[in-house]
């Protein structure tokens, strides 16, 4: 039985690769060969598919700049680009159990083992890809790859029932990250000549302007998480030393990135009214948890803190040079600034009623 769910699971971990780095490669071919190239060698594109793949599995890189080969690393990756290997992995995993007959009981170990191949293929793509300008942190590969895998696969094959204080508090933090999206994307329409001009700077061309519109389109869960840090009053970076903040604006430049031109140009105290929402939150997540217990309300309040820490750490990170080694969120700031202010309109919700009615 071990023989049969090992070779199930290999072969559609190769398939659910290949399913996503298939087509990677074969952008990179034609964006190499429309740009042509100095050297002719068709390792670089095949080399800068598999970057890109792993760029997609959240992986870091460690780089050397040139021309002086300057220290860099890029941890700040695109949170848009997960959806493609989490539908790989999806539907890998969905024949592994169709090759299994849909046997519950090796389902388990087939997830196990699934998870561990993956890692350890993306490990070694990671290790063999490096040269000695990009080198991928293999070393970090599986601590990234293996979680992502793992969860990826546990949502297939069987249904889900959520605790409720999970369901309550990811519930809270959806709802945040939605009235964001729908604040960023006011901001892009308000701030669309500053957009253009950022991407007239770069002048990509046709097949280059295409590329840059799905990186942008890619970093759109980044910004998203930026914009509920801004709104939270921990505000974010685009910089080593800079903060924009409603509060404070320290920014003297920005890259030219299209998706940056919908920035504020500078502090705005009004923009301080979104704590006010995000206490709001935190009272109308009380009321959903008001009918069960304390305990339920307290438990929803720590998921949606474990949950912010997550998030804050996936939308941060470094950016290439020394000088954008900060950008995004700062973690600790983002999950401590969520957490007091839903936690503070929990305790109101509860508290101000019986004040008024003594």
């Amino acid at each position: 039985m071990f023989g049969r769910v090992l070779g199930t699971t290999t072969a559609q971990v190769a398939r659910s690769i290949a399913f996503v780095l298939l087509p990677i490669s074969f952008i990179a071919l034609l964006a190499w060969a429309t740009a042509g190239s100095a050297t002719g060698n068709t390792g670089d594109p095949l080399r800068a598919a598999l970057w890109i793949w792993l760029g997609a599995h959240q992986v870091p890189f460690s780089l050397a700049l040139p021309p002086a080969n300057i220290a860099g690393y890029l941890s700040y990756l695109p949170l848009g680009a997960v959806v493609l290997p989490i539908f790989a992995i999806r539907s890998g995993f969905n024949r592994v159990i169709d090759r299994l007959d849909h046997n519950t009981s090796t389902l388990p170990l087939a997830r196990l083992l699934f998870a561990i191949e993956y890692s350890i293929a993306a490990m070694l793509l990671s290790y063999f890809s490096s040269n000695q300008t990009v080198k991928p942190v293999w070393y970090l590969a599986p601590l990234f790859v293996f979680p992502l895998v793992l969860i990826s696969a546990a949502t297939v094959g069987r249904r889900l029932v959520f605790a409720q204080a999970v369901l309550y508090g990811s519930r809270a933090l959806a709802l945040l990250l939605g009235v964001s999206s729908i604040i960023l994307g006011i901001s892009i329409f308000t701030h669309l000549s500053t957009v253009k001009n950022l991407t007239t700077v770069l002048e990509p061309g046709i097949f280059g302007g295409l590329l840059l519109l799905l990186l942008n389109i890619l970093y759109l869960p980044n910004a998203v998480v930026a914009t509920l840090g801004y709104f939270s009053g921990a505000g974010f970076a685009v910089g080593s030393g800079t903060l924009v903040a409603p509060w404070r604006f320290d920014l003297n430049s920005i890259p030219a990135f299209p998706l940056l031109g919908a920035m504020p140009s500078g502090p705005s105290l009004f923009a301080l009214f979104g704590i006010v929402v995000v206490i709001l939150t935190g009272a109308l997540l009380a009321s959903w948890t008001i009918d069960l217990n304390m305990r339920i309300l307290v438990q929803s309040l720590v998921v949606s803190a474990v949950m912010c820490a997550v998030i804050g750490i996936a939308g941060s990170g470094a950016l290439l040079t020394d000088a954008m080694s900060a950008v995004g969120v700062s973690p600790w700031k983002f999950t401590l600034s969520l957490a007091a202010e839903l936690s503070l309109g929990a305790f109101l919700a509860l508290y101000l009623p019986r004040l008024g009615k003594r």
